[in-house]
This record gives C-alpha cells, structure tokens and sequence, in this order.
C-alpha cells in the first residue's frame, strides 16, 4: 500500500478511537441555531457526520480523479500505439521504396555497364580489324619488296652475289 493510503487509515482508526473513547460527551444534546429554526441535537454526532460527510466526498473525488486519469492514460497508450503502427508503416514504406529506389539505380548501372562493354567490344573489333587490315597491307609490302629484291639478284648483271 501506499503511504498516503496508510495514513488515510491510521487517520480513520484514530478518529473512530476518539468518538468510541467520548461516546458520552458526543451522544450529549445541545441546542443548535440553524438560522430559521433552534433545534436540540447532539452536537458531538452532527460534527463526526459532517466529518463522515466530508471524507466520503473526498475518497470519492479521489476515486474519480484516478478513473479519470487510468482511462485517459488507457486512451493515450492506444493512440500511442496507433501512432507506432503508422510510424512503423511509413518506415516499412520507405525501406520499400529505398529499395525500389536501388533496385533501379542497379538496373541502370547494369544498363550502362552492358552498353559500355559492347562500346568496348565494338571499339576492340574495329581495332583489330584495322590491325589485321594493316598486317595484311605490311605483308604485301613486304613481300613486293622481297619479290623486287630477288628480281633484282635474279636479273642478268646482278650474278655477282649468286654462288659459284
């Protein structure tokens, strides 16, 4: 229990030990001035149930006060939790369309990657042939010039390097 809750009690026993301990002087009648009317009453009894009273409304302002409070605590923890649920949502969204996002962005580098490759394949075809093309080109060159070279050692006048 609560300090407070305890001490509300030890006050209650302490004031029901009072009356039971004065019960004569509280059952003693008196006269009492209501403003209109004087009646006789015992003014020990009207005092503790005004007390009585008193209290009770207390405990049940009390009362209302923590219901109160316990259900607009019960409300704020379910929007709390709605409220978590569209946070969740909105950052499952935007892993989602972060990975759409990626997803795309490889595609086209995939894309660029591909079109770059076949440039290259194109530009190492092109050069190659242009390779072959000058190979074959020094090739006839080089065969002109040894078939002129072995026309010349072959023409009458040039048999001084052909073997005896």
């Amino acid at each position: 229990m609560r300090f407070r809750t305890i001490a509300l009690v030890f006050f209650v026993l302490l004031v029901a030990a009072f009356v039971a301990l004065n019960l004569n002087e509280f059952t003693r009648v008196s006269p009492l001035n209501l403003g209109v009317a004087t009646v006789a009453v015992p003014l020990g009894l009207v005092m503790l149930i005004l007390l009585a009273v008193v209290t009770l409304a207390f405990l049940g302002v009390t009362l209302y006060m923590q219901s109160s409070n316990l259900i607009e605590t019960r409300n704020y923890a379910r929007e709390l939790a709605t409220q978590r649920e569209l946070a969740d949502k909105a950052e499952a969204s935007r892993f989602t369309e972060l990975r759409h996002y990626l997803d795309t962005q490889a595609t086209a580098e995939q894309r660029r990657e591909t079109a770059a490759d076949s440039v290259l394949a194109e530009r190492f075809t092109q050069q190659n042939a242009l390779l072959e093309a000058r190979l074959d080109q020094t090739e006839k060159m080089l065969a002109a010039q040894i078939g002129d070279l072995q026309g010349r050692l072959e023409a009458p006048g040039s048999q001084r390097f052909a073997r005896s």
